[in-house]
């Protein structure tokens, strides 16, 4: 719903959300208020009875606040909820993005203008404020951004494209590289948009502390860069074994270069400040570390611990998804139970928009 009087865009922003206690809910119906102003915002909450009773009285009058449709199934919270929430929206342009996501306007009328000429539309994240935390994980921001691009906590998609692939794996981990494999197995064309800035709140110091080898697991879909992880630590031992902190000084160098690259990259110093270039190594001293651990995980338990279960898989092959894509047979949506579900209104499959152009990338 959208606030009368106010110049509407045709937009849906669509926002999974789970929260296991109602805490301080004033900044985010802050800017829920301010989204419904403008655009058309779902909210699809998979959030304990009490706390989603909470989030109901303080957000129904102002966005459509839904639970997850009960007919889909998957270990994955937030792709249930936008398997949930994409179906029901009434435009075309679709914004998927998580609860510390923060849009201006500029953000959500570029990411409208970008899905006229692509089917899904990547931005970047840049947190702001910048506690210690923040600054040590903008240095895998920035890192990425230099060796190709960063994966943000929001991504845009035309709605017709979604419905067409029967939405995407709700089993997986690393969400938004399978949104994007999956786009791009259906014959979709993806847009990075690196100078496309979004703010993004940080999490708490306790929160990004119980991330780390969770997010190392997303390096397991992406077989070279994980191999690229895993040779950190031996590198670091042996440097230090042989006695030769010059190539330890000379290594971290070059990891500050490469992060200061893409920290200049599309105007970023406009949003990352020059101190995040330093943290870069300390990041990836880190994510060398959290991979063993991640790898661990996965050959002795099965999976990485997420939202109270094990995911063992973090995102399908795009090879895999194109086998799919090829079976002769009409298949159900991803996470559908049955033909109820909401994630898909037919299991006859329509092909992506043929007249999508080439995938855009600045």
């Amino acid at each position: 719903m959208t606030a009368a009087g106010a110049e509407a865009l045709p937009i849906t922003y669509v926002l999974p959300i789970r929260q296991l206690d109602t805490g301080d809910s004033d900044e985010l119906t802050a800017y829920l208020r301010w989204l419904a102003s403008r655009v058309e915002v779902i909210v699809v909450d998979g959030s304990p009875p009490p706390v989603f009773a909470r989030h109901h009285r303080l957000w129904a009058g102002v966005v459509r606040h839904l639970p997850p449709e009960p007919g889909l199934r998957g270990r994955n919270g937030k792709v249930r909820g936008v398997l949930t929430g994409v179906p029901v929206a009434t435009h075309e342009d679709v914004v998927i993005a998580d609860d510390d996501v923060r849009y201006d306007e500029h953000g959500l009328r570029s990411v409208q203008l970008l899905l006229r000429r692509a089917d899904l539309v990547r931005p970047q994240n840049y947190f702001d404020p910048l506690p210690w935390h923040a600054c040590w994980d903008t240095g895998r921001i920035l890192l990425n951004r230099a060796v190709g691009a960063d994966f943000p906590g929001t991504l845009a998609v035309r709605r017709s494209v979604f419905l067409a692939m029967g939405g995407y794996d709700p089993d997986v981990l690393f969400e938004n590289l399978e949104l994007m494999r999956t786009v791009r197995a259906h014959g979709g064309t993806v847009a990075t948009e690196a100078g496309l800035y979004v703010r993004r709140l940080p999490p708490t110091t306790r929160h990004f502390c119980s991330q780390r080898t969770r997010q190392a697991y997303d390096e397991l879909a992406q077989p070279v860069r994980l191999l690229a992880a895993l040779l950190v630590l031996p590198g670091v031992v042996a440097a230090v074994a042989a006695r030769r902190p010059a190539l330890l000084a000379t290594g971290a160098a070059g990891v500050i270069a490469l992060a200061e690259a893409g920290r200049r990259r599309a105007g970023g110093r406009a949003v990352f400040p020059p101190a995040t270039a330093w943290t870069a190594p300390l990041w990836l001293l880190e994510r060398g570390v959290c991979s063993w651990l991640a790898v661990s995980q996965a050959l002795c338990r099965g999976g990485v611990r997420y939202a109270g279960g094990r995911v063992g898989r973090a995102a399908n092959s795009t090879r895999a998804l194109r086998r799919r894509l090829a079976q002769p047979q009409p298949t159900a949506c991803w996470g559908q139970a049955d033909s109820g579900g909401a994630g898909c209104r037919s299991r006859a499959r329509p092909a992506v928009s043929p007249a999508s152009p080439p995938a855009v990338h600045t």
